[in-house]
């Protein structure tokens, strides 16, 4: 060990481990940066799940807090607006949808901002493992381990972000599965049969009622939508393919770790792009042909 006499104190210095030359596995990890994020992603989970209806209602009274309460109030209303023969959303339906909204509106920034935390500790968790040379398996495993729990976390909070966003562009659409999810009272049974044959004749060229024209561009509206989040997070993740394969190229074959990881990464970023692609296509040619679709939808095919 190199050592060097202080000027101050006349004494002989080794390099210790706070020196540049021996840094830490907190320089890898700052532990006070890991231990606040991990407790921050563990606190949006409950928020995520608890905060938007609240959020939606504008406070702790609203009407909507309970999903119950919500799907009850959107089948007495709806009923009232088919009957109407309006294509604008009557009152009742129309607080219920912008109710919808907001709620997921709140739930898909909340999911974002998830998504941001676990990124942020998953990045240093990899690097972590990937320089751990020195450290025991058992280190190591525990590193992985955690680097990808955080990482599939973080795609599903993609996912989540993805549907709420879809969700909040088209919230008409998004509360129809709970005109099917409660009891059907005469008047609710008479309305959906309405509904079904309307888009049974849709195709044929028979009349569409004002309201179910409404529906079906809301439809089409709602699968456009995912067209263009699919296609944008794809675009996306191809990009992330090719400087991930890129820097696999150019790694060492002796830093066969580095090599797994940047190689396990690219593989999965573009088996996640050619699913998104597929997601894309399918919601474009529903929201082409949106009635058969909604059709199925109705008939218990969600």
């Amino acid at each position: 060990m190199p050592t060097r006499r202080s000027r101050i104190t006349g004494r002989t210095e080794g390099t210790s481990l706070y020196s540049p030359a021996a840094p830490s596995r907190s320089a890898d990890i700052p532990g006070r940066t890991l231990a606040f994020l991990t407790a921050l992603a563990a606190a949006l989970v409950p928020l995520f799940v608890l905060a938007p209806g609240r959020l939606a209602a504008g406070g702790p009274d609203g009407d909507f807090v309970a999903r119950h309460q919500l799907g009850g109030a959107f089948r007495e209303s709806f009923v009232a607006y088919w009957s109407s023969g309006h294509r604008d959303l009557s009152p009742g339906v129309r607080s219920v949808v912008d109710y919808w909204f907001r709620y997921h509106l709140a739930k898909a920034a909340i999911a974002a901002i998830l998504l941001i935390v676990l990124v942020a500790l998953g990045v240093p968790l990899w690097r972590a493992f990937l320089r751990a040379g020195g450290s025991t398996a058992r280190g190591r495993a525990a590193l992985a381990s955690a680097a990808t729990l955080v990482t599939a976390l973080a795609l599903f909070a993609l996912v989540v972000v993805m549907a709420n966003i879809q969700g909040a562009t088209a919230p008409f659409t998004s509360l129809f599965p709970m005109l099917m999810g409660g009891t059907a009272d005469g008047e609710l049974s008479s309305t959906l049969a309405q509904v079904r044959q309307g888009l049974a004749d849709s195709p044929t060229g028979g009349h569409t009622p004002p309201a179910l024209g409404l529906m079906i561009s809301d439809y089409s509206l709602y699968h456009v939508a995912m067209a263009v989040i699919a296609t944008t997070v794809a675009a996306l993740l191809i990009g992330m393919s090719a400087l991930l394969w890129k820097r696999f190229a150019a790694t060492a074959p002796s830093d066969g770790r580095t090599r797994r990881v940047l190689g396990a990464f690219g593989a999965l970023t573009a088996l996640l792009s050619l699913a998104l692609i597929v997601v894309a296509v399918a919601n474009t040619t529903n929201a082409a042909d949106p009635a058969p679709g909604l059709l199925a939808l109705f008939e218990g095919g969600w």
